[in-house]
């Protein structure tokens, strides 16, 4: 029998869906809002304001007009609070610092919240766990629907090759990344290493120099280049005697974390609260 929509659940399909951008003029952020603004999405989504880092210029501006892209409607607002109250979900690639308080604001609100920064520690992704009791949060290194299957193949393969076959992770981004390894470098070590059923805290290696001894076994190793305009390589290599397996993801436009943050939030206002990857909105 053909299930008939009720009148709720046709509501709900096309109820606008209003999003907020921390950090909207920023490098992700504009970006963000771009994708937004340019209609793919259709009428569901919309775009609710954003926030600026405290200091700069552009309170009360309409966001549009700030990216020289014609008015949107929307606007630069004075605080995070105002933006958490104004929005149906928040979407977050700023800084450790900013989602400190963002992940209280989530919860204050029972807003669903998308965090993309990186640079995160182990108390910054504790914070976002209790947070996630009172929102629905995904968390994610990164967005792109390609890295996230990179992710799923990485923690196969180390699960079927073990601790015979060694791992090394090679990441490289545009030089004005502050952070190394990079958050989705780190994420394809800890795939690799829960596919061994270990922790990346007991088998990471992150620098070799000198006379650094004979690799370890059941190690990963991770190695760095900065430079350019690169938007983001990484290659996840397992080594065995007389052969090698590579598995790689190599991003050549920043406008796909955005479209992956975009459907993470479309996703997450119909969760329960929890805290959630990029695997879970997409079923991997």
């Amino acid at each position: 029998m053909t299930h008939k929509a009720t009148n709720s659940e046709m509501a709900a399909e096309i109820r606008d869906i209003n999003i907020g951008i921390a950090g909207c003029t920023g490098r992700v952020g504009s970006l963000l809002c771009r994708e937004i603004l340019s209609g793919h999405w259709g009428r569901r989504v919309r775009l609710a304001g954003g926030t600026v880092k405290e200091g700069l210029p552009g309170v009360g501006e309409d966001i549009g007009i700030a990216l020289n892209l014609g008015g949107a409607g929307a606007r630069i607002m004075k605080n995070a609070e105002e933006m958490f109250s104004a929005a149906d979900v928040i979407i977050d690639f700023t800084s450790p610092e900013a989602v400190r308080h963002h992940a209280w604001l989530a919860a204050k609100h029972h807003k669903p919240y998308i965090v993309g920064t990186t640079g995160l520690n182990a108390n910054d992704e504790r914070e976002l766990h209790d947070a996630a009791n009172e929102a629905p949060i995904v968390y994610a290194a990164n967005m792109s629907v390609g890295v996230n299957m990179l992710l799923a193949l990485v923690e196969q393969a180390a699960s079927k090759l073990g601790d015979d076959w060694d791992i090394e992770i090679f990441e490289a981004h545009h030089k004005h990344k502050v952070d190394a390894p990079s958050g989705t470098a780190l994420a394809l070590g800890k795939a690799a290493s829960r596919g061994r059923g270990q922790e990346l805290d007991h088998v990471g290696e992150y620098a070799r120099h000198g006379k650094s001894g004979e690799r370890r076994k059941g190690s990963i190793g991770f190695s760095v280049a900065r430079g350019g305009d690169v938007v983001g390589e990484h290659t996840v290599t397992f080594y065995a005697e007389g052969e090698r397996i590579e598995l790689g993801h190599k991003a050549t436009n920043r406008a796909l974390f955005a479209r992956g943050a975009i459907r993470a939030a479309l996703w997450a206002v119909e969760q329960k609260n929890g805290l959630y990857s990029m695997r879970d909105v997409l079923g991997l």
